[in-house]
């Protein structure tokens, strides 16, 4: 029962509210920064419940999104698409014209050997030999492209479905549209340890979405709860104090929101005070892996990516509707030079994790119903990348950008398991069987999660927009 019973005139201004209202200011400090990041909620029992689970409007074979971005354009043909006509090229020249965003050179041969996994015979690198343990479980598209050999409309596009607008990314559209099991966590949680990427939070915004729908974004250096989520307890005052702070600022704030036409801004801030107070709970624990079996941690591995791929678990099991996990935040993918040693780097930072993700998921059940998506903004060409002054440090041992064609994989969540879709050329430059647009892809995990991505809109400036924009497909085929 609410705290606060006697009648009160709300003031005019927000700056008169707080005034007379009296909050700890430990908790307006939390708050400003749980709203800023996104971290936005819905209070339990309000008509104003936005984040309450949703039924999808069509059958769904999936639950959740794990999608592991890998940021800076991870190597298709040294990973997922191997290519042996690039050694029968090795120091010569490709016979086919290439468009690309700097001067590349002769055919750049895979340093890394391929081996067939599984009873499906997917091909996959030494890069990835945990990830290759279950194979069986992945469907690979080969045949990605996207628009630009840019990073910065590439992120956007794959995030966003749009390259060079301010969109909803697609966290906050499924949030939006099946809001979340769990009232006391984000419906919608970022990952990226080191701070923020190119385009920053942009990745995750909510856009013209309501605030509530963004991205909330945490920092998974950091090993300590209260670091991952600052001021995450309160230490100036007891939980029903606490609770009778936020029953008369509900109250007050309620009545500032009725003069206010409903103004969704306004009413994000509302919800994220609810938020804030009922993740003291939920996200200490959520977060602290030491709960975990050592056997458990010692199959994600140590380092910052088992951990972080371990709390992603740990969120899906509590009912959180999308977990983004980065990877290469700090030191991307962009492998303009010494590819083999970088992305040798990268992979082992966190091909075990991944790979315990996949079992762990599976072992608990939740990959069935759990949408694990792989891959970057881009792939890489076939040829090497030529030396010039700024770039690449005059070497000539890396690749350049490629939007042409690249690799992603799908597990779980009614992705066709053990199936590689489409393909690139015979050198790995250019999509040109069953090519796969980042509107098609964004359209089938729309379909995978209950949604005609036609169909699926938010009404902004007269206009409904949607993920995919004014395009897209559902590639059936990617679908069980």
């Amino acid at each position: 029962m609410s705290a606060f019973k006697a009648p009160y005139r709300a003031p005019s201004t927000r700056r008169e509210l707080l005034a007379r209202a009296g909050m700890g200011f430990g908790m307006l400090a939390l708050t400003d920064l749980l709203g800023s990041s996104g971290m936005l909620g819905a209070a339990e029992g309000s008509s104003l419940s936005s984040l309450a689970p949703k039924l999808p409007p069509l059958p769904a074979k999936a639950k959740h999104v794990i999608h592991l971005f890998m940021n800076g354009g991870a190597s298709h043909v040294d990973s997922f698409d191997p290519k042996p006509k690039l050694s029968e090229f090795a120091g010569k020249m490709l016979p086919l014209s290439l468009k690309t965003e700097r001067p590349t050179g002769a055919a750049f041969p895979s340093p890394f050997k391929f081996q067939k996994y599984g009873k499906s015979g997917i091909e996959i690198s030494d890069l990835f030999p945990h990830v290759a343990e279950s194979a069986d479980e992945l469907c690979v598209i080969r045949s990605m492209h996207a628009d630009v050999p840019n990073h910065e409309p590439s992120l956007l596009l794959m995030n966003c479905g749009e390259a060079r607008m301010v969109r909803p990314s697609m966290g906050s559209w499924l949030t939006y549209g099946l809001g979340t099991l769990n009232q006391n966590l984000p419906g919608f949680i970022v990952m990226c340890p080191g701070g923020y990427p190119i385009q920053e939070s942009q990745n995750w915004q909510s856009g013209f979405l309501p605030g509530i729908y963004q991205g909330t974004y945490i920092d998974s250096q950091h090993t300590e709860v209260e670091k991952l989520i600052e001021n995450i307890t309160n230490k100036f005052e007891s939980s029903p104090e606490q609770r009778a702070q936020l029953d008369l600022l509900m109250h007050l704030n309620q009545e500032h929101l009725k003069s206010r036409q409903q103004d969704a801004q306004l009413d994000s801030r509302i919800q994220s005070f609810e938020l804030a107070y009922r993740m003291q709970m939920d996200a200490t624990d959520a977060f602290d892996i030491s709960r975990e079996p050592k056997s458990v941690r010692d199959m994600y591995g140590e380092g910052v990516q088992g951990r972080q791929m371990l709390i992603a678990r740990r969120l899906i099991e509590r009912g959180v509707r999308m977990v983004q996990v980065w990877h290469g935040a700090g030191q991307p993918w962009d492998s303009h030079d010494d590819l083999e040693t970088n992305h040798r780097r990268l992979a082992k930072e966190c091909d075990q994790a991944i790979g315990a993700l996949l079992k762990d998921l599976k072992s608990h059940g939740l990959l069935e119903d759990t949408l694990v998506v792989w891959g970057g903004e881009f792939g890489r060409t076939p040829t090497v990348e030529l030396p010039k002054p700024g770039s690449n440090a005059g070497k000539v041992n890396g690749r350049d950008h490629n939007h042409y064609g690249f690799s992603m994989w799908l597990a779980g969540g009614g992705a066709k398991r053990g199936y590689i879709h489409g393909a690139t050329d015979e050198f790995g430059f250019k999509a040109v069987e069953d090519p796969v647009h980042i509107h098609d892809l964004h359209a089938t995990l729309l379909q995978l999660l209950g949604f005609d991505h036609e169909r699926f809109t938010y009404r902004y400036a007269g206009r409904d927009f949607r993920l995919t924009d004014v395009a897209g497909r559902v590639v059936k085929d990617l679908i069980a």
